[in-house]
């Protein structure tokens, strides 16, 4: 490929940018590639993971740190709707600064870690205190890196599974996009696979990429000071990581904010004025869609936003049915985009948007503290 996202390599690379629109338009690929393999190791996940999944009064916690921990946000409510139970997403940030408040000593606990270096701090703690405070406790360990710390402690311990990520997504860009999606198609294809809608969410990609990307470039270069992400159940999380990417490739130049259609009315409304771009995630659920109408109707009588955007099915070839868990891959896909324009027209280094170490590719700084016994 000699250019990607309408930009030449040569260009890409002399901003510092060719990582970031690299990793972003392999995406479809290494989605195909993720479910084939979780596929191919469907037996080996299998026998290890039903004996746990019996398990009366099991917790299955979905952990990760930063864009990580949103992987849980973003498919935990589909997860619990489709199993049948209850599953949870908790930070590994949060079990390590108060373990006792999230972890259950007497609880059957699958801790699903998710973890593109798997070198994270509190990713390697919270394997850590789960260890020691939960009697009955399994890991499953999705990473992109073999050599990291989650991957390699995992080995060690019957207890574990660790699954490898495809090739090329230990994103070499600082901001992650395929490793954070590589780990979320993974996960809906070892508990509720459905390969009609990960070939479905790829094709709607792959059409954006080739009819949508000139009208988000111009959109990137709409003067805006905030952009609101909207998307409700598991779409909230999808949000969550279309603010902190704008966040971070703009290096906090363009403010990224997240909320559901309905909690928007609850405060965070008062944030839009004429310097605010909104990005509205729309459900592909019919009953919610009730409530996004009715958020989109208001906002369009407010006029107070410079620019509202829809994102839905009409932006991405019309694919059908897709359920929004799997919906949410073409719109974070979008967001990425968005984002990268932002940040080359605020003359930030994509590929590092910090170059003075105030964030790093693994987070510095983080002191480890033991747990005593009360």
């Amino acid at each position: 490929m000699s250019e990607y996202l309408t930009y030449s390599k040569d260009f890409l690379k002399s901003i510092n940018g060719y990582w970031t629109a690299k990793e972003i338009c392999q995406q479809p690929r290494v989605w195909r590639e993720s479910g084939n393999k979780i596929e191919a190791e469907r037996a080996q996940i299998n026998d290890w993971l039903s004996p746990i999944l019996v398990k009366p009064g099991l917790r299955i916690i979905l952990t990760g740190a930063g864009t990580s921990a949103y992987i849980g946000d973003a498919i935990a409510p589909h997860l619990s709707y489709q199993l049948g139970r209850l599953v949870e997403t908790i930070s590994s940030t949060n079990i390590v600064g108060n373990p006792r408040q999230y972890l259950l000593e007497d609880r059957p606990t699958l801790l699903v870690s998710y973890g593109r270096s798997g070198n994270s701090p509190e990713s390697v703690a919270a394997m850590k205190l789960v260890e020691q405070m939960v009697d009955d406790r399994y890991h499953l360990v999705l990473t992109c890196n073999p050599d990291g710390q989650l991957a390699v402690n995992a080995q060690k311990q019957d207890s574990s599974y660790t699954l490898l990520m495809p090739k090329g997504t230990l994103d070499q860009s600082l901001i992650m996009t395929s490793s954070f999606s590589s780990m979320l198609v993974s996960t809906l294809a070892i508990f509720t696979p459905k390969p009609e809608q990960l070939e479905a969410a790829a094709v709607a990609v792959e059409s954006f990429f080739a009819n949508g990307i000139d009208t988000v470039k111009a959109q990137g270069k709409l003067d805006v000071q905030r952009l609101v992400f909207l998307g409700a159940g598991g779409l909230q999380g999808i949000a969550k990581e279309a603010a902190l990417k704008v966040l971070e490739l703009t290096a906090g130049k363009v403010i990224g904010c997240f909320e559901s259609p309905l909690g928007f009315r609850h405060g965070p409304k008062s944030l839009v004025d004429e310097s605010t771009e909104i990005i509205f995630l729309s459900s592909t659920d019919v009953y919610t869609q009730q409530y996004d109408q009715d958020l989109l109707a208001e906002l369009t009588r407010d006029g107070q936003a410079k620019a509202i955007t829809i994102l839905s099915s009409k932006l991405f070839g019309d694919f059908n049915d897709l359920d929004d868990v799997w919906a949410g891959l073409p719109y974070i896909v979008y967001c990425q985009v968005l984002s990268l324009f932002k940040s080359i027209n605020a003359n930030v280094t994509p590929d590092n948007p910090f170059p003075s170490g105030k964030v790093n590719r693994v987070v510095q700084g983080v002191t480890l503290y033991p747990l005593k016994k009360i």
